[in-house]
């Protein structure tokens, strides 16, 4: 009886571990969740007041939907460059940063408009400024918080961040729509300004230690690449991107013909539009509060699929909604189909991303979704002005169907999850004098049976990608024409000091293949290891 007594208090912090809720009761995190939540109340506020601003000063679909365009592009263009500066410098400074960047926008704009000088054009521009803030401030949030939660409470963790997103997404446009409708839109940015001022400012109650490297910090221009090289060799990786890209370039039509879809209702005005943002959020909150239990009887691939095609029928009964008591509850499915997708999308993301990259892999992550979603924004907008608003969505809704399903099928992820946890097991090289320039070449040489060559060149494969997504520059295998069974794997490094970097990168995955590579070696002796200075 003692025995039983004692078990029964073990399970409980396992069921903690499983609720949604749970990421909530560290500190940190809490901290971090309410800065987002406040950031994004934010954006949506400001982009509610742009595209209904937009509708008085030149009131077409195209012009319209570029407002949407607008916001996201500048996350396509400079995610990478944040991204690796997220990586790079202390993320709690450059977090605070791009608070305040955005409250010194919404300062210009509310300027703008109380002076009566604002134009579409420029109304565009500082849109695009106000979403260069977004660009800088989304790669380093989704690299902190895998800091603040253990890695099993992290599908809850961003779950309870698109809870953040889509409550926002209700107090915002709705916000929004009340100091519109009382108080005109300038005053939309004087509370966008405040907010961002007041989440910049609690960020600083975060205690974060940054810690540099004793290698000193990356190169811009360099960290970038080896960013982008992480995202190529990972075949999990290049699925996600393109299934999130595909999402987004579809779904994107709703939300940035919306303004228009809500005029054309009967009784439309600003309260209708923000209704129906509303109603969105809605639904997402409830998606994002069920996607633990969902998960746990319907896989990945299949959750995907199915949060498509229910986005798509949303998308045109909303469509062809003859008033708002049937927009707004087919938004509401929207708004959880689009919760579905983007929390599944965005999980698989950060599981295959170890920390040192996590802030440039997230970045080129939020670029596929936001470039598709600038895109897509352009694109149905200008189908609109060549059919109109209700075929434009109609053509998106079965086009996105169609493609996911062929998608689907031609790139399945047959990927097993790797272990990222980082390994001292390499030993790190010494040199005497070590070079101050110049690349560095490593050659690996193995021994083994011929009659073995094609499994070993198949592994190598592997050893190929690993080595490239740790930053080597160039990576060969090279095979002895007059010995047979001697291979020399060459390793090239752009410096000494990005040459040891990658020993810093060494996963317990990494220490697996190895292990792997080793078994094909029928040496008495180790493999041969040597390192060459390349010489101009």
């Amino acid at each position: 009886m003692p025995d039983h007594a004692e078990a029964a208090p073990a399970a409980r912090p396992v069921d903690d571990t499983l609720s949604p809720l749970a990421p909530l009761r560290a500190p940190v995190y809490r901290l971090l969740w309410i800065t987002w939540m406040a950031a994004n109340t934010t954006m949506w506020m400001n982009d509610v007041a742009a595209a209904w601003l937009m509708t008085s000063l030149a009131p077409t679909p195209l012009w319209v939907a570029l407002v949407q365009s607008a916001s996201t592009l500048p996350v396509f263009l400079l995610g990478l460059p944040s991204g690796a500066l997220a990586d790079i410098l202390d993320r709690k400074r450059y977090l605070m940063m791009t608070q305040f960047w955005v409250a010194a926008i919404a300062i210009v704009v509310c300027i703008t408009v109380l002076m009566d000088w604002m134009t579409a054009p420029l109304l565009l521009a500082l849109t695009f400024c106000n979403g260069v803030g977004l660009a800088m401030r989304w790669p380093v949030f989704s690299a902190v918080v895998p800091e603040a939660v253990p890695r099993s409470q992290l599908p809850a963790a961003m779950a309870l961040n698109g809870v953040a997103m889509n409550a926002s997404r209700i107090v915002g446009p709705l916000l929004a729509g009340a100091i519109i409708a009382s108080a005109g839109s300038a005053w939309v940015f004087v509370l966008n300004a405040v907010l961002s001022l007041v989440a910049g400012f609690a960020l600083m109650r975060w205690r974060r230690e940054h810690k540099e490297s004793p290698l000193g910090r990356e190169r811009l221009a360099s960290a970038m690449r080896v960013g982008v090289q992480f995202v190529w060799q990972s075949r999990r990786l290049r699925g996600v991107l393109l299934r999130i890209s595909l999402f987004f370039l579809h779904s994107t039509a709703l939300l940035a013909l919306l303004p228009l879809l809500a005029r054309g209702l009967k009784g439309g005005a600003a309260g209708t539009f923000t209704t129906l943002l509303a109603s969105m959020g809605v639904g997402s909150i409830i998606a994002a509060l069920s996607l633990t239990r969902v998960r746990r009887w319907m896989p990945v691939q299949r959750l995907i699929f199915t949060g498509t095609v229910l986005q798509a029928s949303s998308m045109l009964v909303v469509a062809f909604a003859p008033n708002i008591y049937v927009a707004a509850p087919a938004m509401a499915l929207a708004g959880m189909a689009w919760m579905t997708v983007a929390n599944s999308l965005s999980v698989s993301a950060q599981m295959v991303l170890p920390d040192w990259v996590r802030a440039r892999g997230m970045s080129i992550y939020q670029m596929a979704l936001m470039g598709s979603t600038a895109i897509g924004a352009a694109l149905w907008g200008q189908v609109a002005n060549l059919t109109n608003i209700h075929e434009s969505i109609a053509i998106a809704a079965v086009s996105s169907v169609t493609l996911m399903a062929i998608a689907q099928r031609l790139v399945v992820d047959r990927g097993i999850e790797e272990d990222l946890t980082p390994s001292n097991a390499f030993k790190v090289p010494q040199a005497a004098a070590p070079p101050q320039s110049g690349r560095i070449q490593t050659n690996i040489e193995y021994r083994i049976d011929p009659a073995r060559a094609a499994e070993f060149v198949e592994l190598m494969q592997e050893s190929r990608r690993s080595r490239m997504r740790q930053g080597a520059l160039d990576w060969q295998l090279t095979r002895d024409l007059y010995e047979p069974g001697r291979y020399v794997e060459q390793i090239t490094d752009e410096s000494w000091t990005e040459h040891l970097r990658r020993f810093d990168r060494v996963t317990a995955a990494d220490v697996q293949l190895r292990d792997r590579k080793l078994g094909f070696h029928i040496a008495t002796e180790p493999p041969q290891v040597t390192r060459l200075l390349i010489e101009r």
